[in-house]
């Protein structure tokens, strides 16, 4: 949510950054609900004023009869008055809530993710000198996942792991963990489901009619597609001190999305499911440091990666592509050997710093070294997104006898399996 100060002062370049982020939104429509709640709240004041003062007249003034009538038109008109307001700042914060951040100056212009810049690349990408299988062939061969069980127990794109991917996907989550412990996160499990107004917060509209949540029926909750929305909604109205700040998380949760996509390439298998384990970073700092954080949080995701052995590339989101919450964002891609006929690379990570944009909406502030107020600011990164990484992980390591080689980095999380062989 956006300083209404803010708004006021820089009207245009708001009107322009919604029209950058192509997001349809009447700035005009909210500044006229905001002045409309300002005038009432100001009626409110002064009602409530004058019977103050008619309290003090009446005290030291026998005739009490000339007041009855003001005082009964005040009680009259002081609960309409209110429930006007209440109406009103309801309507203000539903049309407040679609604005989107403001957008760093060095994002990309664009809409789509078409236009997203590729920034850097490592490693090669991946090429056979045998006829290599997609993911999903190969892990009926090793016996690795079932989808049709999932879809038979829990609907479409769910999914069942199995033997050795079972120990893989607990493989990348302790490795992804160590490598947040190293760089000062604390860890932290959360909830899987979230109040509404937490997901609002985090920016996630969960009972809009475009929503990728799960919204639990006849309750004010739903699940969380990410534990970036718990960990944000863990210091809600918070105060902090600015000698408590950074404070690093590393969030490990199972996540529920509906984006189970449509019937092509990109969407078959673990690509697109709607449900994973998720190890977040996220931080809370001091809003002078947020752009230096956000890249640190952006290179300890290269070094997962690096670490396992998967080419990839760094993008810059262009601004049409960013979530609202966003000022600035990177996404890694690794290669996907299968993600469509010649290979591509597809989304493991994205990392945002979402500026004030969260923290407004959670009321999270801290004092700052001039003993005022003021706003965190709030980052969220990947570090791992198990199904995809095991995506790259089963393509890209693949033998031509069928098995797939385990990273060296995982070894040690593994049981001491090196490689995945056809169960004899």
């Amino acid at each position: 949510m956006l300083d209404i100060k803010f708004l006021k002062e820089n009207k245009e370049k708001v009107v322009q950054n919604t029209i950058n982020r192509n997001v349809k939104v009447d700035i005009d429509l909210i500044l006229k609900i905001h002045f409309k709640v300002t005038e009432v709240k100001q009626t409110i004041e002064k009602l409530n004023q004058r019977k103050n003062q008619i309290s003090k007249e009446i005290s030291g003034n026998e005739d009490k009869n000339k007041y009855i009538s003001e005082i009964r038109n005040i009680k009259i008109s002081l609960p309409k008055l209110k429930e006007k307001q209440n109406y009103l700042e309801k309507q203000y914060k539903e049309e407040a809530l679609k604005v989107p951040n403001m957008t760093s100056p060095d994002t990309p212009p664009g809409f789509t993710d078409k236009e997203n810049i590729s920034l850097r690349k490592k490693g090669i990408p991946t090429k056979f000198n045998f006829k290599a299988k997609n993911h999903l062939e190969i892990c009926e061969k090793l016996d690795l996942l079932d989808f049709k069980a999932g879809a038979k127990v829990s609907g479409r794109k769910f999914y069942f792991l199995k033997n050795e991917a079972v120990l893989l996907e607990m493989a990348l989550v302790k490795y992804a963990t160590d490598i947040a412990i190293k760089h000062g996160f604390s860890l932290m499990t959360t909830p899987i489901m979230a109040k509404d107004e937490i997901l609002s917060g985090a920016g996630f509209n969960p009972r809009g009619p475009e929503n990728q949540i799960f919204s639990i029926e006849d309750s004010d909750m739903s699940l969380i597609g990410t534990s970036e929305i718990t960990i944000g909604g863990y210091l809600s109205n918070t105060i902090l001190n600015v000698d408590e700040l950074p404070i690093k998380i590393c969030g490990i949760s199972d996540c529920f999305r509906k984006e189970t996509g449509g019937y092509g390439q990109i969407n078959k298998g673990l690509y697109r499911v709607p449900s994973f384990k998720k190890v977040e970073l996220f931080q809370f700092v001091d809003p002078k440091n947020s752009e230096i954080v956000l890249e640190k949080i952006l290179k300890i995701e290269e070094e997962i990666f690096q670490g396992l052995g998967l080419p990839y590339q760094v993008v810059a989101i262009c601004a049409g592509d960013l979530g609202g919450p966003a000022y600035k964002k990177y996404d890694i891609e690794a290669w996907m050997p299968f993600i469509n006929e010649k290979g591509d690379y597809g989304e493991v990570t994205s990392v945002s710093n979402c500026t004030d944009f969260q923290s407004r909406r959670w009321n999270i502030k801290f004092i700052n070294t001039d003993g005022k107020k003021e706003y965190v600011h709030t980052l969220n990164g990947t570090a791992i997104a198990t199904t995809r990484t095991m995506l790259a992980i089963i393509e890209n390591f693949q033998q031509e006898d069928g098995s797939v080689k385990i990273p060296n980095v995982l070894h040690k999380y593994m049981n001491g399996i090196k490689q995945i062989s056809k169960k004899k």
